[in-house]
């Protein structure tokens, strides 16, 4: 999805078992994600909260990747289809310079970018397409490791997601990451912090 994307064979470290005792996709994910969603996850790699994510939205949900390099969804689905869950997952190969949500626009109801956005040539065309793929009051759960995004760097992307209309509703907590919930916000409305389209408590 960028110039300086991650190889593709950096993600058998990064679905390693280790990563779970700081990481783990179950407690991160649970308190957004809820049965029959529409979740889409820009840059999944290996699939290591994308597993957790099918999961959760059960057998009448469905998960939508997007990822430039085919080698990482084959092995994702490879890996979903061992555990019977690569019916939830829709694994599309796209362009650098586009994802081509068309398709989802207004449908999704939560989206998942971990680690990945730091790695887009420019992040405002990016934040407009999650933006417009949400429904409104929808949420974006951003995560970026502080080892590689200075909070500087972080603060940029955040204006960019803010000029793409979405707000901050909370600020989790994960282990050496900067993190950050967002809202699709919804014109003319007033959110308060924990409401959403699903009656989501953050």
């Amino acid at each position: 999805m960028g110039e300086h994307v991650c190889p593709w064979w950096l993600g058998y470290f990064l679905i390693s078992p280790l990563r779970r005792l700081a990481q783990d996709p179950r407690e991160i994910l649970s308190p957004y994600v809820r049965q029959e969603m529409t979740v889409l996850e820009p840059g999944p790699g290996m699939g290591f909260f994308t597993l957790e994510l099918a999961r959760l939205v059960g057998s009448s949900g469905r998960v939508v990747v997007v990822d430039i390099q085919r080698k990482m969804l084959e092995k994702l689905k490879r890996r979903a289809a061992k555990l019977g869950l690569l019916e939830r997952i829709d694994a599309r190969l796209v362009a650098k310079d586009s994802m081509a949500l068309s398709d989802l626009r207004g449908k999704v109801d939560f989206a998942l970018a971990f680690a990945m956005v730091h790695e887009m040539p420019a992040t405002s065309p990016f934040f407009r397409e999650v933006s417009e793929a949400l429904k409104p009051g929808a949420f974006l759960l951003l995560a970026e490791p502080r080892g590689h995004v200075k909070t500087a760097q972080f603060e940029i992307e955040l204006k960019a997601a803010a000029e793409a209309g979405l707000a901050i509703a909370e600020r989790p907590s994960i282990w050496r990451n900067h993190a950050v919930l967002l809202s699709k916000v919804q014109a003319g409305v007033s959110r308060g912090r924990g409401q959403s389209t699903q009656s989501i408590e953050v």
